[in-house]
């Protein structure tokens, strides 16, 4: 990838004015899923059980907001959730969440932690630069274990060889394997700016505990 920025199509800021994101770029070692992590994962998941209710989850700041985005431009939230929302909907389900690889499983936890939808990349993967638009009608684009996704009308970032990702889920071409060394992460915030600085402060101290992370860019879009 070139730099540390996007650019962003003014459907989307139409859709949503208030829409800023926060880029990630580090270096990491990725590792099998590791005991101490799910510890921490266990512990927010239970508070997470205690403490909020199925019917709540669409109201939370950053999760309302993504979904607004999402009717805005023709897409339905109900059908094509955030991926923060699908976490936390399967972990009040008390459906088990899955154990990835460790840099999946950090993103994972920062999500529940701030409700925000994150797009994690090996940044070695992408090509040029990123921008963020809409997807159009026909777009292929292949999601991580769920294979060809309809994202017309989805908010989907693209490099210039075509989708990356989109809050409802990454795409196959540039997703993190056990081998990812150098990681992108993507902190969408249909919300506004409020509240990224400290998900990004915590993203930064989850993946030095967990993921060896170093040599952090950081910048905030929009």
């Amino acid at each position: 990838m070139e730099n540390l920025k996007i650019t962003v199509a003014p459907e989307i800021t139409a859709a949503c004015p208030v829409f800023s994101a926060a880029l990630m770029l580090c270096d990491v070692t990725n590792s099998a899923s590791k005991a101490d992590l799910w510890d921490e994962m266990d512990a927010a998941i239970a508070d997470f059980r205690s403490s909020k209710r199925l019917e709540d989850i669409n109201k939370h700041p950053v999760i309302f907001a993504t979904r607004q985005a999402y009717k805005k431009l023709g897409k339905d939230p109900n059908r094509y959730r955030p991926s923060a929302e699908a976490l936390c909907r399967r972990i009040l389900r008390d459906i088990n969440l899955y154990r990835i690889n460790t840099l999946v499983d950090a993103i994972n936890l920062i999500s529940i932690k701030t409700g925000y939808s994150i797009g994690g990349f090996d940044a070695d993967k992408i090509r040029g630069s990123i921008s963020l638009g809409v997807g159009r009608t026909g777009e292929r684009f292949e999601a991580i274990g769920r294979g060809l996704l309809n994202i017309e009308g989805l908010p989907v970032y693209r490099d210039d060889l075509g989708g990356i990702g989109t809050p409802t889920s990454d795409e196959e071409r540039t997703k993190i394997t056990d081998n990812t060394s150098r990681l992108l992460m993507i902190i969408n915030g249909y919300s506004g700016k409020e509240g990224l600085t400290e998900a990004v402060d915590f993203s930064m101290e989850v993946l030095k505990r967990y993921a060896d992370g170093k040599n952090f860019e950081t910048a905030v879009v929009l």
